[in-house]
């Protein structure tokens, strides 16, 4: 979930390319009449409220598109403006209960018939041919996965963006929950916007660290900032996934019914890029062949906000211009495909489009999966050392008989609150690059490199990690980075997995470690990448404690996570075992060479 409002995109190969589109789109572009304050009546006597845009002196019935927002309508004028000047009728609706709409406003549950029900209106008004499509990124992107679930008979086609899935990656990651999920419902607390009080990271950085270091229970949040918030119990009281979360998406039964044209858009830098692939791994594991067939995903080098407005430059990591995708005329390109019977857009090459970050070009695939040649072990060895320090690394070898045997470990103290310096320092906006604080978790890791690369290795799709692993206590959360080090030492990062130790074998069903006893855990939800590795140099593992005032802190109990405070702390060790019977190793997703 994001502050960012957002847009969609047409590639632009050159900078050159991307003139000439927007050259094209302000030739063909027309006045526009806006009608402000329109109300849309749901099934329950509601009325939400709407920003129409239509093109000016409109004859003939169109296609609409519609964003369901609760960011405030009037944030998405500039999108109203640009389709209803490219020939679509667009509307930017109040979801119920926020800005000028009636009802009470429960986040991401209500959306699903709202969504129907806005579809189904719409089909009926004299200016709309009856074909409708939605528009929009993060909570407008989830909420097209929630109309469509309830099978609106006129919705044509979807595109969501940057998507969430409730339960998946928000309000939390892999059962862990953030301090962030505070922040958002603040800013969608009552009818207004409240994207001051949102934006102000000195102040929630200030109310973040106080807690953390009074050892305070992460169920304390919302009283703690000054907004008692139900919705926020309510998630915290559901900490794995189960039949409150499954209620927010499609079920296999519905993924099955779906059939229309889906363009599914997300970043290797996307916060939500785990809901963006729930929902695209569901649709491509329930759903039809017909439907699946005209299921397309890009993936950019973007941040969740660049899903909607790509950026040259993400926290430091710089992109080529092709990288600079046109996303409102993407999004003009397919509606134009599936709503007019126009030409399918001609980005759309393949099934998959993704960014070979490094090589600055797109490249494409029949599938997600054919992106990856060959998932490549990489096997852990001390190297006779402790391997908690950067400077005092174990190794990482596809050799697996040269990997040293023995144990790793490191300690984790929840009662350790040192590392706030460093999760509050300003690093410039350069978060993917910048070292300090892995260097100040020094002796409270273990970090592992491979040796240097002797040719140039793309790297697409998704690591894992088998670890051989026993803990001293009940539960834990362990995260594991990877990096991409230069030949110089500069660091670039790109993908992570994090996991609450007792959802070890399932995210539904608990089960606590017992203390001393080696599993093998299994790492196998980290983020997409693609990048080609240079020549010269190495990847960096780092296996973690999240220890952090911008995470729900494990106090190690086993207890409820939510609820323990510093009574509750115990320190555990975390030991990673690599010998010939219980080798630990990461698989790197070696990427296909040929070019398209």
């Amino acid at each position: 979930m994001s502050k960012a409002i957002g847009c969609a995109a047409l590639l632009a190969l050159a900078a050159g390319a991307t003139t000439t589109v927007r050259a094209a789109d302000e030739a063909e572009a027309t006045p526009v009449d806006f009608q402000w304050g329109v109300k849309i009546p749901l099934r329950d006597g509601v009325k939400l409220n709407a920003t129409l845009y239509r093109p000016q002196g409109q004859k003939d019935a169109l296609p609409c598109v519609f964003t369901l927002t609760p960011y405030i309508s009037q944030s998405y004028h500039d999108r109203g403006m640009y389709f209803a000047a490219h020939g679509y009728v667009y509307l930017t609706v109040d979801v119920r209960g926020r800005g000028n709409s009636d009802g009470e406003f429960t986040p991401l549950l209500q959306e699903a018939r709202d969504g129907h029900d806005i579809v189904e209106w719409l089909a009926g008004q004299p200016y709309c041919n009856g074909k409708t499509s939605m528009w929009g990124g993060s909570y407008a992107g989830y909420n097209q996965w929630a109309t469509a679930k309830e099978f609106p008979s006129h919705l044509t086609s979807i595109v969501p963006v940057a998507s969430p899935m409730p339960g998946v990656d928000y309000p939390m990651r892999n059962n862990i929950f953030y301090p962030y999920d505070m922040m958002w419902l603040t800013f969608v607390s009552g009818r207004a916007s409240q994207d001051k009080i949102f934006g102000d990271r000195a102040f929630w950085a200030k109310k973040f660290r106080d807690g953390y270091e009074a050892y305070e229970s992460f169920a304390t949040l919302d009283a703690r900032v000054g907004n008692p918030s139900t919705h926020f119990q309510t998630w915290i009281s559901h900490p794995a996934q189960d039949a409150y979360w499954d209620s927010f998406s499609p079920t296999p039964e519905q993924y099955a019914k779906l059939n229309l044209p889906i363009l599914t858009v997300t970043g290797q830098y996307d916060g939500d890029q785990p809901g963006a692939f729930a929902f695209y791994d569901a649709h491509m594991k329930y759903g039809n062949a017909a439907a699946k067939a005209q299921h397309y995903l890009v993936i950019g080098p973007w941040d969740h906000a660049g899903t909607r407005t790509p950026q040259a430059e993400v926290d430091g990591v710089k992109f080529g211009p092709a990288s600079l995708v046109d996303m409102n005329a993407l999004h003009k390109a397919w509606y134009d495909w599936t709503l007019k019977g126009g030409t399918k857009p001609e980005f759309l090459k393949a099934r998959v489009a993704y960014y070979v970050a490094g090589e600055e070009a797109w490249r494409y695939a029949p599938t997600l999966e054919a992106i990856t040649a060959e998932k490549r072990p990489y096997y852990v060895g001390s190297n006779g050392n402790a391997a908690n320090d950067v400077y005092a690394s174990g190794a990482l070898t596809p050799d697996k008989g040269a990997a040293r045997a023995g144990k790793s470990r490191y300690v984790y103290d929840p009662l350790d609150v040192s590392s706030a310096d460093a999760d509050t320092a300003d690093n410039g906006g350069k978060d993917l690059i910048d070292q300090r604080a892995l260097i100040a978790r020094n002796g409270k890791q273990l970090v592992f490199h491979t040796a240097p690369f002797e040719k140039d290795t793309e790297i697409s799709g998704f690591f894992s990690f088998k670890g051989w692993i026993s803990l001293d206590a009940p539960d834990t959360d362990i995260g594991i980075d990877v990096y991409a080090i230069d030949d110089a030492g500069g660091s670039l990062f790109l993908s992570s997995d994090l996991m609450r130790t007792r959802y070890r074998n399932s995210l539904r069903e608990p089960k606590l470690a017992v203390p001393g006893k080696v599993e093998e855990y299994t790492f196998d939800r980290f983020t997409f990448v693609s990048r080609l590795v240079k020549k010269g140099s190495r990847l960096r593992v780092v296996i973690h404690p999240i220890n952090s005032l911008y995470s729900e802190k494990n106090y190690n109990s086993g207890g409820v996570v939510a609820q323990e405070t510093k009574k509750d702390a115990r320190a555990v060790t975390v030991t990673l075992h690599h010998d010939g019977g219980k080798p630990s190793a990461l698989y790197v997703p070696i990427g296909k060479t040929a070019k398209e």
